[in-house]
């Protein structure tokens, strides 16, 4: 399966993404239920983020059953637990299967493993951008070399993914447990240059439809998973095998890989 979207950089603190979009920020208490099952919380920026980690994601919710549903930030474990998962001995999600990072779009509301959070747990996943490996095509068969792009808004402001969220509990816990939150990002068909570059691309929304997508009282609006929200702020260039190894984290990882050349005529 040619994974699409495994890595990406988000650098927004999550109480400032909060602020920006006019959000309840949830982070702090959701995350210490996913701390708790071991995960990989990076606090602060995060150049490459990888599947497991704890990130931020933007869902609508009702505090009361009949008030106004509102946007909140809260941190969910990246690949999608569903709350049929068995409980495993150290208590954890039992999840022997292939890790849930990414959703197809045409297959959301039919997948087994997808189809319950398509109904009323559809969410945003905040990026600045994402990784995508372009085999070489001039070097033939499993060995070709991959040149590594990062694609990322144009105008510097986040991209917001369509994503899907599940609620998940081990087996005897207690009602008022806090459950581990997890999620995944809607994947598409790749449009425009990003086409060039791998076959798949995440789902992006944009700011005028990001309500009607996350409404936990509405329906999944098909249409917008045909879409292509952002797709003309969206930018690539090409970056350095730094982003291979997950050991690497920083602002040198999306770095454009060449120098720029010096602008020829100015002495």
């Amino acid at each position: 399966m040619g994974s699409m979207c495994g890595r990406f950089a988000v650098t927004t603190d999550p109480a400032l993404l909060a602020q920006k979009i006019q959000a309840l920020d949830e982070s702090a208490a959701s995350a210490s239920s996913s701390a708790a099952s071991g995960d990989k919380d990076l606090a602060g920026p995060n150049y490459n983020v990888a599947p497991t980690t704890t990130i931020s994601s933007v869902v609508k919710r009702h505090t009361e059953p009949d008030d106004e549903s509102t946007r909140r930030v809260r941190s969910m474990r990246w690949g999608l637990i569903p709350p049929w998962v068995k409980t495993a001995e150290d208590g954890g999600p039992d999840n022997k299967g292939p890790l849930l990072i990414n959703a197809r779009a045409d297959k959301v509301t039919s997948s087994p493993a997808f189809r319950n959070s398509a109904k009323n747990k559809r969410c945003l996943i905040p990026m600045d951008g994402w990784y995508e490996w372009r085999p070489n095509a001039a070097e033939a068969g499993k060995k070709a070399s991959k040149t590594p792009f990062y694609m990322y808004g144009a105008d510097g402001e986040p991209l917001f993914m369509a994503g899907l969220w599940s609620t998940w509990r081990p087996h005897g816990a207690p009602k008022d447990a806090p459950p581990l939150l997890s999620c995944t990002i809607i994947t598409t068909d790749a449009a425009g240059p990003l086409a060039e570059i791998h076959d798949r691309m995440p789902l992006s929304i944009s700011e005028s439809d990001w309500d009607r997508w996350l409404d936990p009282d509405a329906p999944i609006d098909e249409g917008l998973l045909r879409g292509h929200g952002d797709l003309d702020r969206i930018a690539i260039r090409e970056v350095t095998r730094l982003v291979n190894s997950v050991r690497n984290n920083g602002p040198e990882l999306i770095e454009p890989a060449k120098p720029e050349p010096e602008e020829a005529g100015l002495f």
